[in-house]
């Protein structure tokens, strides 16, 4: 079985809500096979710094029914030292989203670059303010300096 690249993505809401609010665009993608969920952990840090972290099956219903519908393929890939990570990096009173996100469209790309022998040479993933300034950067050019 061929997978796509999987990424690491770690979300962080303030005053410890995770509502359904943010998963709903992430749902669409996994509706449209587009993304999935590979592995899925909640933390919860409270005003004292004390932390919880919850894998799906012990989610209470409160938060079950927010991340349930995303149809995560609890692997266990998650280690104790991804979940401490990113606790230390937790405000108090927060909760983090911690995914495993699969990138299915990738699948076939990776595919016909596996048929023709080819390999992954390199990649990289450009944050969105990394881009932001480089645009800015260049807006900005003068050709006169």
């Amino acid at each position: 079985m061929t997978y796509g690249p999987i990424d690491f993505i770690a979300l962080e809401f303030e005053g410890n809500k995770l509502t359904g609010d943010v998963f709903a665009s992430l749902l669409e993608l996994v509706e449209q096979k587009i993304l999935r969920v590979v592995d899925l952990v909640v933390i919860l840090k409270d005003e004292d710094g004390e932390v919880i972290a919850r894998e799906m099956q012990e989610l209470d219903d409160d938060h079950l029914i927010v991340v349930d519908p995303l149809q995560v393929v609890v692997t266990g890939i998650l280690t104790e030292g991804d979940i401490e990570m990113v606790a230390d990096e937790l405000a108090n009173n927060t909760a983090a989203a911690v995914l495993l996100i699969e990138n299915l469209w990738a699948v076939k790309f990776k595919e016909a670059v596996i048929a023709e022998d080819g390999r992954l040479l390199m990649q990289e993933r450009i944050p969105h303010e990394v881009v932001l300034e480089a645009l800015v950067d260049l807006a900005n050019f003068d050709e006169s300096e």
